[in-house]
């Protein structure tokens, strides 16, 4: 029997449609990484598996038991569940023995003594058992993060859930945090990390999910989704690739609006002043060689220029589109001063015709 079983979960507020059908399966000692863009739907669908977002739809099992049943016995079966979320949310009214106490001797029927032992264990596993009487409120944000991670350990949960653990933290801060999840993962503690951090991700998790348009959009081990994502939103995403796009309706297109663009793009992403004078130069070259091979029924139906910057590698790539005849301006035989500038300073120059469009794209 798995550890956690998700069939067809959906989520939307109002028009939204956050969820649109997550399926999901988690075995016993496996750690999950959840990734994807601001707003996917990664913090929805972690506070949907213990209903502190009612899902509009689908079934949740934990460890055999469905809480999303009618009639569902919900907070016994939280109780399988620990959730660390982005602000710690520790009780300021309460020293750190007591926000750790407290729902094992009130939901679990633990005598304090006991419960106060376990607790001191747990502190001193994160380095924090001169701190067991210290006010939430004198702490650092990363002790703090450790403490909530310690008062979900106190009740022995089956699943662990982090949601972005270490995005309300000062960088020298993460550290700390993410050493004790790491700790945890030695130990085949099943998770579920929400994250940001992509090299802590391919070093903890046997599976990574990518979120996209509602749904898990692509899956696979840290190898297959870091090093080779196969559909285009992970590869963007993986790669952190940014985009610019120009239209050009026929021969007397703004050149300059062109330029000017390519130069907002390429200071935006940090492109230096001789990468954004040869991104000028290369778009320019290309656009006139199509231009003059042609026909004028082709260049009057309009041109597409794509230009994408991948941060992850520093590669520039250019992709023009157009209609009319064929025509490969780098296969002709009397090669002109343009084709020769764009082979000398790409990495590689590729030509289509795809459904009578021709399509040229360039590595720089």
């Amino acid at each position: 029997m798995s550890l956690l079983e998700v069939e067809g979960l959906k989520k939307s507020f109002g028009a939204l449609n956050v969820l649109k059908g997550i399926d999901l399966t988690v075995e016993n000692g496996e750690r999950i990484a959840i990734i994807g863009s601001s707003g996917c739907g990664k913090s929805v669908f972690l506070r949907s598996l213990c209903l502190l977002e009612k899902p509009d739809a689908g079934r949740i099992r934990i460890d055999g038991r469905e809480i999303t049943a009618p009639g569902a016995k919900v907070d016994q079966i939280r109780r399988s569940i620990g959730m660390v979320f982005q602000k710690f949310h520790l009780f300021s009214e309460m020293d750190v023995m007591d926000n750790l106490c407290l729902a094992p001797v009130r939901l679990k029927g633990m005598s304090r003594e006991d419960a106060e032992r376990q607790a001191m264990e747990l502190l001193s596993q994160v380095g924090l058992a001169s701190r067991a009487h210290a006010w939430p409120t004198v702490l650092s944000g990363g002790q703090q993060q450790r403490i909530a991670i310690c008062r979900c350990l106190m009740m022995k949960p089956k699943l662990l859930l982090f949601d972005e653990p270490t995005s309300a933290l000062d960088p020298t801060m993460v550290g700390e945090v993410l050493a004790v999840i790491r700790m945890l993962a030695k130990r085949d503690m099943s998770l579920l990390l929400v994250t940001h951090e992509m090299n802590f991700a391919r070093e903890i998790a046997d599976r990574v999910l990518f979120l996209a348009n509602g749904v898990i959009y692509e899956q696979g081990t840290p190898q297959e989704i870091f090093d080779a994502p196969r559909r285009e939103k992970t590869i963007a995403f993986i790669h952190k690739i940014k985009y610019f796009t120009f239209e050009i309706v026929n021969r007397q297109f703004d050149l300059m609006a062109l330029f000017g663009g390519l130069q907002n793009f390429g200071e935006k992403y940090g492109l230096t002043p001789q990468e954004i004078n040869q991104l000028q130069v290369c778009c320019e070259d290309l656009i006139s060689a199509m231009l003059d091979g042609i026909d004028s029924a082709g260049a009057d139906a309009g041109m597409k220029l794509d230009v994408s910057y991948a941060e992850k590698d520093h590669a520039t790539e250019i992709r023009l589109t157009c209609g009319g005849s064929p025509f490969n301006p780098f296969a002709t035989a009397d090669d002109r001063l343009d084709a020769i500038y764009l082979r000398k300073k790409a990495k590689k120059i590729d030509y289509k015709l795809e459904d009578g469009v021709n399509c040229i794209s360039i590595l720089l």
